[in-house]
Formats: structure tokens, sequence, C-alpha cells
């Protein structure tokens, strides 16, 4: 697979370097459309610990582990600690996973040594902190803004994404999604950081449910669920005071099933209805060191090796 022009194509040993171009660990993803791509996602990236006990934690392996394992979408929630934003479970009482700085500089170090790849990051902005002056000097500064892809649009339908080899050639080849606060998009020095909600959908949150039956959950429009990207909450929770609200945690003991070529599938087969029976875009999971995801994900891929 190559996505260069036909005039890239003729120069010294171009034909060489095409057939050896990978995109995202595989060469038939080169002209895919970032649009018609799934990708293995990582529920709340941050909360690691390898300490069983500590209930709040959604991974066990370092950032650094989750990316070699193939995760290719990263999710987060920002709160302020001491005017400093940091990416934090529900409160940074409960699980505190440190800087946003800190975390963005590990993202850039990977994305320094793997040329190659097309991350996605999702973050959550349940504070409201202004994405002009508070989210955006962090990217500047980890140097992440550089690699950000910002779109001709400012709503972009799923059909409207570059492939994967042109974001990749771009050099344009990190896309951010924020869930609040990036609504509008006039600023051009923000143009990376996008409305999720107004470009994707997704199906229930802290799901309890086993079987994952789906329905939309999360949309804002103005576009149809069938022309936005979507995810899934692939991440199963125990009700561990099951009273009123209850308690929601991770469901450690289940993920080897949760994270199953199986289960995966079948969620993707639910709510394949309301994506013109099209794969999701986004796989989230809890424990992607658990189970089989990066294989389901490839199949979803129709990538079976």
């Amino acid at each position: 697979m190559c996505w260069r022009t036909s005039t890239e194509m003729a120069d010294v040993g171009c034909f060489a370097l095409c057939r050896e171009q990978l995109c995202n660990g595989h060469a038939e993803l080169c002209d895919r459309k970032y649009g018609n791509t799934t990708f293995l996602g990582s529920h709340d990236s941050f909360a690691v610990s390898g300490n069983p006990f500590a209930l709040a934690r959604n991974q066990e392996v370092s950032l650094k582990q989750q990316l070699s394992l193939g995760v290719r979408m990263l999710q987060a929630q920002g709160h302020m600690v001491d005017k400093e934003l940091h990416f934090c479970h529900t409160t940074c009482g409960l699980f505190d996973g440190g800087s946003v700085e800190k975390y963005l500089r590990k993202v850039k170090r990977f994305l320094d040594s793997h040329p190659n790849e097309v991350l996605t990051l999702i973050f959550t902005n349940p504070e409201g902190v202004s994405v002009q002056d508070v989210w955006k000097p962090i990217f500047d500064k980890t140097g992440v803004s550089e690699l950000a892809y910002g779109p001709p649009l400012p709503i972009m339908s799923r059909d409207d994404w570059p492939t994967l080899g042109e974001m990749i050639e771009s050099g344009k080849r990190v896309v951010v999604f924020m869930d609040h606060g990036a609504e509008n998009r006039n600023n051009p020095s923000v143009d990376f950081i996008l409305p999720q909600f107004q470009m994707m959908w997704e199906d229930k949150y802290d799901p309890t449910n086993s079987a994952f039956p789906c329905k939309v959950d999360r949309t804002s429009g103005p576009l149809a669920p069938s022309q936005q990207l979507s995810l899934i909450n692939h991440n199963l929770n125990a009700n561990i005071f099951p009273i009123g609200r209850g308690i929601l945690i991770p469901d450690r003991l289940n993920s080897p099933r949760t994270n199953s070529i199986s289960s995966i599938s079948k969620h993707s087969a639910h709510c394949a209805q309301y994506a013109e029976d099209r794969n999701p875009n986004f796989v989230l999971l809890d424990y992607v060191n658990v189970g089989q995801g990066l294989t389901a994900v490839n199949r979803l891929n129709g990538i079976e090796y």
C-alpha cells in the first residue's frame, strides 16, 4: 500500500520505500480513511496501578506499555489541582494520575519513536477548563500540538477524514477530541482541539450489563449518528453497593471475558445498526493488558494475521 503521488513515486527508491511502509503496524491501513478504521482505546489511561486493592484503577500497565500493546486511542479526564491541570478519576482525591504535561511528554516520546503511527486523544473536561488558556499551552509546551491534525471543516463527517497514510505523510497524525469546551472553534490557534460530540457518538458509559446492548447515548449533532465517528464503551463495571445509585468499580474479575474477541465482536455488531453497518472507530477497554483486545480490533479492520 502506498499513498504517495505519481511524481513522488518516480523518485529513486520510492517504490521500495512504499512497499515497506506500514501505518499503525499494517500496510493495509495506509489507504484506509481514519473514519473507516477501528482503534483500540484505553479507558482512563492514566489510572494505572498494579495493586488489586486500588479500586479506582482502570489499567494495570504503564502508558508506555499500553501503547506497546497496540493502544492507539487514549482517554483521560482533566481536573485542576493547585492551579495545575491533572488527569484524575472523577476527583483527584480518588485517583490522581499526575499532571497533563507529564502525561503528554510521554505521549510525545512515543510519537517521536514511532513515526508511522496515528494516535487519537479523547480528553474529558468536566470543569470547563479553558481550552485556549490552559489546555493549548500544555500541548504547545510538550510539542504535541506540532503533530496535531487540524481538519479543513469545522465539523467532519465520518467520510471526510483523510487516510492514515495521508496523515502520517503530512506529519499531522494526532487527533485530539474534547467533550466540553471545544465547541467554538473560531480561534484558529486551537483548531486541533475538536468538539467530540459534534463529530462522534458513544453508547452508554459505565456499563454494567455484560451483554453490552447498544444505543446512541451521547452526541450533540448536527450530524446524524450514521455520519459521525463512533465509540463503544466496552469497559464493564461491577456494582459493589447495589442500593440507590450504587457504587461502580471496574470489573477486573471478568475482564478476560469482557476483553475477548467474542465479547468485543458482539458489542460492535450491536452498534452497527447506528453506523450504517460499519464497525466502531474506537473500542474503549479497561485493563488493556488482559484478553484479546488488539486481535479483536485487527479483525474489525479486516486483518486476520
